[in-house]
């Protein structure tokens, strides 16, 4: 096991730092230390070489230039939209300004996913850990409370790689983080529609113009959204786009059993049909993200530029909480810590 350490850009006049995580069995994980970049997760292939299973770039200004696409970063202190900006916590209103037309989008424009962490790396027995820190309060992201975030990779000798969110804070405010990763696990494919998915999900989530929650959950049997059962992506895709879909693909919210309870099942599965490469992704809360980058034409990552050339699969508690105390409760308070986590098993 080893653990490396170079420089990849810079940016504000800041160095940006990548921690290559690599274990006995030559796979690796590289973070960076700009919005927790998760920038590969690299596996040996059948010629010798190795692959990466993320959307990722090379180098570091496509981050920059492509910022919309939250490729890889970390994304809070709230992933998704919240609905005017304005939320609740114990009866006492907030309001935070917008960055998506009238709602607030990932954290808002100086959010998590637009910050340096404070990195060290450790190797505790079989595993590798990159430990991401930061802090972030009110004259950054106009959120109320002083939030500090604990981000750790983990990449153990079994090529699983965990991410935990450690969270607290010193006023009431919000904390639902998430990784945005983009998967394509092929190495070759131009687009994710060979890839075979499965989700531990009965309903999705009813959205309006505004890609906000109504509050009513649809029944994904007998609709495009019906991955109960291994599911070819581009049939999904084909289907969805027989129904007129406006998006071109999927970009929504499947209700899913958090993975801590009853079985422990894997909220999603992930398989290129091609190379037999599979992911389990395990999350304790109770939102899938699933978007098929559609209609994306940026250049400068590892796969061509185009539509569904990778899917993003972001574990959260369902967006908009704040609006719908039924998704749950994303509120932080003093003294009371929080702690999610994403798990990642790979097979081949």
């Amino acid at each position: 096991m080893k653990i490396a350490t170079e420089k990849f850009g810079e940016y504000r006049n800041q160095d940006v730092m990548k921690y290559t995580l690599t274990n006995d069995n030559n796979v690796s994980i590289s973070v960076l230390n700009f919005a927790g970049i998760w920038q590969a997760y690299m596996v040996p292939n059948t010629r010798g070489g190795r692959v990466n299973l993320l959307l990722a770039a090379d180098t570091f200004d496509p981050y920059i230039e492509h910022g919309s696409l939250y490729a890889g970063r970390i994304v809070g202190r709230v992933a998704g939209r919240i609905a005017g900006g304005n939320f609740d916590i114990d009866g006492q209103s907030y309001s935070v300004p917008t960055n998506e037309g009238d709602n607030l989008l990932h954290g808002g424009a100086n959010g998590l996913a637009q910050q340096f962490y404070q990195v060290e790396t450790k190797q505790d027995g079989d595993k590798l850990q990159a430990i991401l820190t930061t802090s972030i309060d009110t004259t950054t992201d106009h959120f109320p409370g002083k939030e500090d975030v604990k981000v750790t990779y983990t990449l153990a000798n079994d090529n699983s790689v965990t991410i935990d969110f450690d969270g607290q804070t010193d006023a009431k405010t919000l904390f639902n983080p998430t990784s945005h990763t983009y998967w394509n696990l092929s190495g070759e494919a131009k687009t994710i529609q060979g890839h075979v998915l499965t989700l531990n999900s009965k309903y999705h989530l009813q959205l309006d113009n505004e890609k906000l929650p109504t509050g009513r959950k649809i029944l994904n049997k007998n609709t495009p959204f019906d991955f109960r059962y291994p599911t070819v992506l581009g049939t999904a895709l084909q289907h969805l786009q027989e129904e007129h879909n406006p998006e071109g693909g999927f970009d929504d919210t499947f209700v899913v059993l958090p993975s801590n309870r009853l079985a422990h099942e894997p909220v999603a599965v992930l398989m290129d049909a091609a190379t037999g490469r599979k992911i389990k992704m395990y999350s304790d809360r109770n939102g899938l993200v699933v978007y098929t980058a559609n209609g994306l034409k940026v250049d400068d990552y590892n796969r061509p530029a185009g539509s569904w050339f990778a899917i993003a699969l972001e574990g959260q508690t369902l967006p908009d909480a704040p609006h719908h105390p039924q998704f749950g409760d994303i509120a932080l308070r003093p003294g009371h810590p929080e702690h999610f986590q994403l798990r990642y098993e790979y097979f081949a």
